[in-house]
């Protein structure tokens, strides 16, 4: 493939895991909508998993390999792979109460696994890859997840009103975190059913009903009763539903979760650009592999408070929402009817279209693509490209901080 170029056509892959919608990233892709089949996320990047397809011909990840020189010296030098992947997700079922290992404990994570013969395919496996996973999420329209745990103040109130849960006010005491999740996530199933089946019992009428609110953390209690308990077994992950905050996200409005934040998507559609990595230890909510010893290594048994973000201006029409994570820099490029803006990169990024239609010219060559909504670039090291818009748009833009570079 010539790379003369600085500028490609990019083809990601559509992951349809179980708690996908059925319509929104069909819809945004101008795909047929496939019967019975959920379109969960959207990946764009160079994951081994999923590795994106450049100019319908090249998968990401070896084109990467075969010409490192594309992703700029220090970007090449640093972490010699594209370091992040960029994803839209459709939330319709909640994910798994998760937390992602530092690199350091996925590197150690990985390797003994690998000493210890379990496949990368194996349903127990605990570690994909030798990364983190740090995540940014851009909320595109109203988004609920869970983050964090509670303040102490916030934790006790919620517990106190509920006869079902106020056990749990004597384990937690002043703030031991600590114990009163490993309490949880430790108790015989037995136990599990004897103190939620009657919250459930009480919950679940005023939730078909339609008389709790998503504010409420019964609510999603109630729905992940409903989506994930089993003849005989009551998913233990509903405890943490009470215990972690409840945040709702507005449209364009953003969220970073750190290495050891416990944390779970619950409904809406998102932007979401992380580590190029898949490691996730689950705590619940789940039918997938929880291995508790494992998961409770890597959590931060402290209090939260969720910080949502609004972005920086970079130049006009371009804001950067800055993380503490080096690998990746999502910004948002919001260009109204008739305006334009230049852009230069060190290291490769990625553009995806989200609202209306652009055109993109590489600066020098001449060569341009007309992209709309759904449609993806690459641009290589090096690049200069000036964007334009006759209508307006929105399209983000995959990076990686100066910082990194």
């Amino acid at each position: 493939m010539d790379i003369q170029n600085k500028l490609f056509d990019l083809e990601g892959t559509v992951q349809p895991y179980q708690w996908g919608g059925f319509t929104y990233i069909p819809t945004l892709l101008s795909r047929e909508v496939k019967a019975g089949q959920p379109s969960a996320e959207y990946w764009l990047g160079a994951h081994v998993q999923a590795p994106s397809i450049v100019n319908g011909e090249a998968k990401l990840d070896a084109l990467l390999q075969q010409h490192p020189q594309l992703l700029g010296a220090a970007v090449q030098s640093t972490f010699g792979r594209l370091p992040y992947l960029l994803k839209v997700l459709d939330v319709k079922d909640m994910l798994s109460i998760q937390v992602h290992p530092t690199r350091e404990n996925a590197k150690k994570g990985y390797a003994a696994e690998n000493a210890a013969g379990v496949a990368l395919t194996a349903s127990n496996r605990n570690y994909k890859d030798d990364n983190h996973k740090p995540e940014l999420a851009y909320a595109l329209g109203e988004f609920w997840l869970l983050h964090g745990f509670r303040e102490a103040a916030s934790l006790k109130e919620v517990l106190a009103a509920r006869s079902e849960l106020q056990f749990l006010l004597e384990v937690f005491a002043e703030s031991e975190y600590a114990k009163l999740y490993r309490t949880v996530m430790e108790m015989p199933d037995d136990e599990v059913a004897a103190h939620l089946q009657p919250l459930l019992d009480r919950i679940l009428p005023a939730y078909h009903a339609g008389s709790l609110v998503k504010s409420n953390p019964d609510f999603w209690a109630a729905r992940a009763a409903i989506t994930y308990n089993q003849p005989g077994r009551i998913d233990r992950g509903i405890f943490s539903i009470y215990l972690l905050n409840l945040v709702e996200m507005k449209k364009g409005q953003a969220i970073f979760q750190d290495a050891g934040v416990l944390h779970a998507y619950l409904e809406g559609q998102n932007v979401e650009i992380m580590a190029n990595s898949d490691n996730v230890l689950r705590g619940g909510l789940t039918p997938k592999h929880v291995d508790v010893p494992e998961l409770m290594k890597h959590v931060r048994f402290e209090p939260c408070v969720p910080e949502l973000l609004e972005g920086r201006d970079v130049q006009p029409f371009e804001k950067a929402f800055i993380t503490p994570a080096d690998d990746f820099e999502l910004h948002l490029l919001e260009l109204p009817a008739a305006a334009g803006l230049q852009l230069t990169t060190d290291t490769t990024d990625i553009i995806l279209v989200l609202e209306g239609e652009l055109e993109i010219c590489e600066q020098g060559t001449g060569y341009s693509q007309n992209m709309s909504r759904g449609q993806s670039v690459l641009l290589t090291a090096g690049a200069s490209v000036k964007i334009s818009t006759a209508g307006g748009c929105q399209a983000f833009r995959a990076t990686v901080p100066a910082a990194a570079k």
